[in-house]
């Protein structure tokens, strides 16, 4: 061989490997989630901010309408991101119990096929909040056309161009 591998057991790079993969997949779990917790308080604010708007708006104003519609939205929003953080969460726990099982292996037989499946279900759960999130930033869009439709309502600013 060659002096760079010469003396390297390869089974202990593939131990700390399959030991520090889950763990990283844990720390990754705990940005998302993070991210996502400041978006529904994002959310949960806004949507504060506009019952807060509409209640002070005399009955019969057009801003009651557009106010209602993007309450429903973000209430919509809301609720994805909520299904998104609980599926973060889950894979987290599976990406534990994924580094749990194979500790477990060095005493109790642990059969191959249960931390790959822990594993898989963890990325499998990650790509569903994906999902969500996509789902979520769609919506926004939405409530920002709705903004958009009624500060344009007279037609665009002038020298606005089409972007």
């Amino acid at each position: 061989m060659n002096g760079v591998t010469d003396g390297v057991d390869f089974s202990s790079i593939q131990l700390i490997g399959t030991a520090v993969t889950p763990a990283v997949m844990v720390s990754g779990c705990g940005i998302l989630a993070t991210g996502l917790d400041n978006q529904i308080s994002r959310i949960t604010s806004r949507l504060r901010d506009m019952v807060r708007e509409w209640r002070t708006l005399p009955e019969g104003h057009p801003r009651r309408t557009l106010l209602r519609d993007e309450v429903a939205i973000m209430d919509r929003r809301h609720a994805i991101l909520a299904k998104a953080i609980g599926f973060t969460y889950a894979a987290l726990l599976s990406f534990v119990a994924t580094s749990l099982l194979y500790l477990l292996r060095r005493s109790v037989p642990v059969p191959e096929a249960l931390p790959v499946a822990s594993f898989s279900l963890g990325v499998l759960l990650l790509g569903t909040m994906a999902v969500f999130a996509l789902a979520s930033l769609r919506l926004s869009r939405r409530a920002i056309a709705l903004e958009r439709e009624d500060l344009f309502r007279d037609g665009p600013p002038p020298g606005a161009s089409g972007v």
